[in-house]
């Protein structure tokens, strides 16, 4: 695996780090971890989590050691373990796994929402931000309004002030002399500072520069002023900075647990108790306790509590919440459902094929929650630029403060000055511009099917301008049925060869072979298909066996076949059917002609893709004229017929090669290949684990036309971004200047700085309700390829 940073490491461990505020807290603590040798990590400001990369022999109470060294409260996150006998693979980066650490069963599929403070730390914070407004409120409308200055009215507001500034801010001060032991400035020393240096000049203006005098009237501006006879108090800055900024963080708290709403939505949907039946009794157990291979009760009404098979009845199921798939399933004995799914009409008895973190649901969880761990790169530079904007900020405030000083202005403009650029240039929403987006749109991705591993896949996306697409099973339903059958005159029968080939075909996992095994099963006369033995499959050639001592052969048609075959082949082409050859010990002894249809979007999909500028490409296994035939019926110009694995994987390199930026859209394991070559793998949520995990993007509900949606989100997603940073930056660029020529108070930038984060967050919520296009009425819904 590659570590975000370029250096290949052994092992992906998550932490979650509590206490961070800002941008700059991010890079400390990214430093911090860094300096262990071969580490590299990622650290996530709104998720407070951070993804470390390191060698197996770097133990987690290394790194945990590292980031307490940096003055944050850090803990493991125990990665799912497996409980299946033998598990799946698993799409997206390596588990987190520390080989030294105890084994834990299996984790929950999403924490509820771990960077975020415990009900208990929530409830104080509110508690805190109450009082701090029931005592800053008199003291901001007596500074603010002369008419209700009465008698000593300043000495009153030192009295409610006092406990905003120690109480109130104290864990600002806490935090500020934290990282002053670990000499870090961050956020919380700015305003540390500003709240402490408006409350030490109003202490002065009170005792010794005039302003306790009985009868002090103070005018207000939301201006700065200066060269009154009498020292300005400052206690309506040194209450309002703490106000603002505790309102600020508890706006930006709920937001940002709002970007968060999928994920939490996706764990909730796993159940936690579940009905087995074992000898014809039922009994309920909790879900941990449920293994592999028992049967289990889903009433209507009821989620399905784990992936596993029907057994007996039949239902409609709910899979909106899943896949993001509308339309209810229809299933049966034999069919395979997914957990979290909702039972809408009978009963059905289930048998568990994977439980834990083996679950579809699981897997989905872990690849969103992949995702939201990532960086772009825009939020990488953003991150450097953090690391030294702190202490550049507290070097420009004393420069200002000496400038103001030295020009012979009042010193009380000067405080007012330094104080303001303080207050106002706290780097929050820089750390906030990049993740709180890329939070809500995997999460509104996920409600839509569409999972992306992270902002790296998401910058590719939006860069696409090629997409080689499949035909089976990714354009096509993949449900093929064989059409029809061709035997040689005087070879060992149709009836046999139908037979010998569904046996052979009983190892494959093509769309072709699995439509042969289900025509011969319902052809066969004697009972079951016979065991195969010495089972060989060559992606995109065919499968070869020994079937009852004799050398089975079901591949594509190649030169020289009987004259029978040869008509049966052409009329297969014309009709755009699929043909396989099946040789018997060497012999050509059948063709078989199998029909697919495609799917109901894949006209859209490609009409909307070429809207967005995207050139779409088939590339295929199958033969020149039935590639083709499909490809006229989508108006898809550029086809390659006959490609094996290795000729797709030779397409992509060809295409980037030109300067392309190539994405290939999968199913299957003859598509890995092509799907790992590409800058962006796209796989079929229906197809093989071995796709799913080569790829960048799984469409979870197998619906072409998510594609592009897909990119739309991404292109939207990343539009956000830029604007968030855009903002980040922007703000201190025009707010600094202010407050350092005397035009901006503490107050206001108080205000400002809280309000920058907030706007941040919220253009991240947007996405939160992107919709896809609608479909445009009277397009094609796909017609049947044969």
């Amino acid at each position: 695996m590659t570590a975000e940073g370029g250096t290949v490491a052994g092992v992906s461990t998550d932490l979650v780090v509590r206490g961070m505020t800002c941008a700059a807290c991010v890079n400390r603590v990214e430093k911090r971890l860094s300096r262990i040798g071969g580490v590299t990590a990622s650290v996530n400001l709104a998720t407070g989590r951070a993804r470390v990369h390191h060698p197996a022999d770097v133990t987690v109470e290394e790194l945990l050691a590292a980031v307490e060294k940096a003055g944050y409260e850090t803990e493991w996150v125990p990665p799912p373990v497996p409980r299946a006998a033998a598990p799946r693979a698993t799409p997206g980066p390596t588990a987190p796994h520390d080989p030294a650490a105890p084994h834990h069963p299996a984790a929950p599929a999403a924490p509820d929402d771990p960077a975020g403070p415990t009900p208990e730390e929530a409830r104080k914070d509110r508690e805190r931000l109450l009082i701090t407004a029931l005592l800053c409120l008199p003291v901001l409308v007596l500074s603010m309004v002369p008419a209700l200055q009465f008698r000593n009215w300043q000495w009153l507001c030192l009295v409610l002030a006092a406990p905003v500034v120690v109480w109130s801010a104290w864990p600002f001060h806490l935090r500020a002399a934290r990282g002053l032991r670990h000499s870090a400035a961050t956020m919380d020393t700015l305003v540390s500072l500003g709240v402490l240096a408006s409350f030490a000049w109003s202490l002065y203006a009170l005792f010794l520069g005039g302003a306790g005098d009985p009868g002090m009237r103070m005018p207000f501006s939301l201006l700065p002023s200066a060269g009154t006879e009498v020292a300005h108090v400052y206690l309506e800055a040194a209450v309002a900075v703490p106000l603002f900024v505790l309102t600020g963080r508890h706006l930006e708290a709920r937001a940002r647990r709002g970007t968060g709403a999928a994920l939490r939505s996706l764990a909730g949907l796993a159940a936690k108790d579940v009905t087995v039946r074992e000898d014809g009794r039922e009994r309920l157990l909790p879900i941990a306790e449920l293994v592999p291979g028992q049967g289990f009760v889903v009433r209507p009404g009821e989620r399905v509590a784990t992936d596993g098979v029907v057994v007996s009845g039949s239902s409609a199921l709910d899979l909106s919440l899943i896949t993001g798939e509308s339309e209810p399933v229809e299933v049966g004995p034999g069919r395979a459902v997914v957990g979290g799914a909702v039972n809408m009409g009978g009963l059905l008895l289930v048998r568990a094929t994977a439980v834990g973190a083996d679950t579809r649901l699981a897997r989905i969880t872990h690849l969103v929650t992949e995702a939201q761990a990532g960086k772009a790169r825009a939020q990488r530079l953003a991150d450097k630029v953090a690391g030294v904007f702190v202490p550049v900020v507290l070097s420009l405030a004393v420069t200002v403060l000496g400038f103001w000083l030295g020009a012979g202005a009042d010193p009380q403009a000067a405080v007012t000055a330094a104080v303001a650029i303080l207050v106002v240039a706290c780097p929050c929403a820089l750390g906030l511009a990049t993740p709180t987006a890329l939070m809500a749109a995997t999460g509104r991705g996920a409600r839509l099917g569409i999972l992306v591993k992270g902002p790296q896949s998401l910058e590719a996306l939006r860069h696409v301008d090629v997409i080689v697409l499949d035909k089976t099973g990714t354009l096509t339903t993949g449900h093929m049925s064989v059409v029809r059958v061709t035997e040689t005159a005087g070879g060992i029968g149709r009836d046999a060869a139908v037979r010998l080939a569904g046996a052979v075909e009983q190892g494959s996992e093509h769309p072709l072979g699995r439509a042969v095994v289900t025509y011969a099963q319902r052809a066969a006369a004697r009972g079951p298909l016979p065991e195969v033995a010495g089972f060989l499959a060559v992606p995109g050639s065919g499968v070869t066996g020994i079937v009852e001592g004799r050398r089975v052969e079901v591949r594509t048609p190649g030169e020289g076949l009987p004259a029978s075959l040869a008509r049966a082949l052409a009329e297969a082409e014309a009709a755009a059917l699929t043909p396989v050859l099946v040789r018997v010990d060497g012999f050509d002894e059948a063709l078989i002609a199998l029909g697919d249809g495609l799917r109901p979007g894949s006209y859209r999909a490609v009409d909307r893709l070429r809207r967005l500028g995207v050139e779409p490409v088939l590339a295929t296994g199958d033969r020149e004229a039935t590639a083709r035939a499909v490809a006229r019926e989508l108006g898809i110009t550029e086809v390659h017929a006959h490609c094996s694995p290795e000729g797709k994987a030779a397409l992509v390199r060809r295409l980037r090669g030109g300067g392309r930026r190539v994405a290939v859209i999968g199913d299957g394991v003859n598509d890995a290949a092509a799907l790992a070559e590409a800058d962006l793998g796209i796989a079929m949520g229906s197809g093989t684990d071995v796709a799913i995990g080569a790829a960048d993007v799984t469409l979870v509900r197998g619906d072409i036309e998510a594609v592009a949606d897909a990119v739309r989100l991404a292109r939207r997603t990343l539009a956000t971004i830029r604007l968030n940073l855009v903002w980040a930056f922007g703000y201190n660029a025009v707010t600094v200047p202010l407050a350092a020529v005397g035009l901006l108070g503490p107050m206001l930038a108080a205000a400002a700085m809280s309000a920058s984060s907030v706007l941040v967050v919220a253009n991240s919520l947007r996405l939160r309700t992107w919709q896809p296009a609608p479909k445009r009425p009277g397009s094609p819904a796909g017609r049947a390829s044969r």
